[in-house]
């Protein structure tokens, strides 16, 4: 619900603001000797250099945009705040209708540089896609036939690989003994004991629990 509210209350904002601008600066105009048609031109003239500068800015295009933005920010803002009761608009002072006059002016030249400025090139995304040229590769390096190809010796097999030496017996009632711990241990934790806990639990030299615990298969 908020969603399409939010737009409206924005766009309504903006109409208000928008109208009470344009209204402040004809009020302005008017006072400074442009009458009729002149002075509902003078707000228009504004906003649209005010908007075309804001749009150069968005694009990034020229960092002069941001001095005809203030520019025409400064004008907008001051026509505003002259009809808040600073001026007298029933004798407005020679240098306010100087700057009034000479706005058309300077708008007109702030609107042909927004206008024409260059812009920075931009590579085409058809060129940039275009697949790279093949290339072809010629071995200079080939083997000569009329050279005698060598003979390679006959490859000796491997050698078998040595059997694994025997561990130690380990007598069955050791064995017995070292799986009632193994048991016990599980029935206790719910895990299978570990080579190193019973190596621990038992006591007994590396070799022989190294044989029971491959025995119990225990890792």
């Amino acid at each position: 619900m908020n969603r399409s509210i939010r737009p409206d209350a924005v766009l309504i904002q903006a109409v208000i603001a928008g109208a009470l601008s344009f209204a402040h600066l004809h009020d302005l105009a008017a006072a400074a000797g442009q009458s009729g048609w002149k002075a509902w031109a003078y707000p228009i003239s504004v906003d649209l250099l005010l908007v075309a500068a804001w749009r150069r800015l968005r694009a990034g295009r020229d960092r002069s945009s941001w001095t005809w933005f203030a520019i025409a920010l400064a004008a907008s803002l001051g026509a505003n705040v002259a009809t808040a009761g600073l001026l007298d608009l029933h004798q407005v002072p020679a240098w306010l209708r100087i700057l009034v006059a000479g706005w058309p002016a300077l708008a007109f030249l702030g609107g042909t540089l927004l206008v024409h400025a260059p812009t920075p090139d931009t590579p085409d995304p058809e060129q940039a896609e275009e697949p790279a040229a093949e290339v072809e590769m010629h071995r200079t390096d080939a083997p000569d036939e009329s050279a005698p190809i060598p003979v390679r010796a006959p490859e000796l097999a491997p050698a078998p690989p040595k059997p694994p030496a025997p561990g130690p017996a380990v007598p069955p009632a050791l064995l017995d003994h070292a799986r009632s711990i193994a048991d016990a241990h599980r029935s206790s934790t719910g895990e299978q004991i570990t080579a190193t806990a019973l190596t621990a639990r038992l006591g007994l030299p590396a070799p022989t629990c190294q044989a029971i615990a491959a025995q119990l298969q225990l890792t």
